[in-house]
């Protein structure tokens, strides 16, 4: 098995990869320089690794190798870009890149964007409708501490942080190093054809840690977490067009 080892980017005295004729060929840099540095050196190895079996199998690692490659020259990672992260000003992952589970739903409201974009974006909001989540306690703008009901009665708990952001149209985060279960996501708040509707879209990727315990979170994590999202996105539609019923009513 494989296993993502974060390694320090060379001194101001080697050459750095900003600036490379390939940055940013196929896509906007999004791939902070530590992770661009793993994938060169990764790649190299799983090249090495596959042409010196002389097999097809050994040619699969060895293209999964130019890939890393490719990752890393070009600072583009297409997984972070569908869930709109970018670790190129952070230098870390949510997510070690390709071991996450991912999962995605969405659900239109009866609600404008702007006024579903202001209930998610003021955090303490979100256990009122995300049923395993037990509080967020916001740190700053940016920062956050997150407590979630785990397997066996136990909490789990993590800091996240807002990696990118649109008011009113798009959410992004990830959490930061030593949480329990490391995750990334993207909300997406787009203007339903009638111009009053919301259709709210979340893409999400999580990795619980590895060893026993990790096992046993990943066996909870992992316990249909789509049909956990949908139910928690059935509840925020309840809630946002509640709160016009009761707005109107007033």
């Amino acid at each position: 098995m494989l296993t993502y080892i974060p390694l320090d980017p060379p001194t101001s005295g080697n050459i750095g990869l900003r600036g490379n004729p390939l940055e940013g060929a196929i896509g906007p840099v999004n791939v902070g320089e530590t992770e661009r540095y793993g994938s060169l050196i990764g790649g190299a190895a799983l090249v090495a690794a596959g042409l010196s079996r002389r097999s097809l199998p050994g040619l699969l690692i060895a293209a999964l190798g130019g890939a890393f490659i490719l990752r890393g020259l070009v600072g583009h990672c297409k997984l972070y870009d569908s869930i709109g992260v970018s670790t190129a000003a952070t230098g870390r992952s949510g997510v070690p890149h390709g071991t996450g589970h991912k999962i995605e739903k969405s659900i239109l409201i009866g609600r404008p964007p702007g006024e579903i974009f202001g209930f998610w974006r003021n955090l303490a909001n979100l256990p009122t409708f995300m049923q395993n989540l037990q509080s967020v306690h916001v740190l700053d703008d940016r920062h956050s501490h997150w407590v979630v009901d785990g397997p066996g009665g136990r909490s789990l708990e993590w800091d996240a942080e807002i990696v990118n952001e649109h008011p009113g149209e798009m959410i992004s985060w990830q959490t930061l190093p030593g949480a329990d279960v490391q995750s990334a996501g993207t909300v997406r708040f787009t203007p339903a054809e009638d111009g009053v509707a919301t259709n709210v879209r979340v893409i999400m990727e999580f990795h619980p840690p590895a060893g026993a315990v990790g096992a046993s979170i990943a066996r909870f994590v992992g316990h249909d977490p789509a049909a956990r999202l949908e139910r928690d996105l059935s509840r925020l539609k309840e809630i946002m067009e509640r709160r016009n019923v009761v707005s109107a009513a007033g």
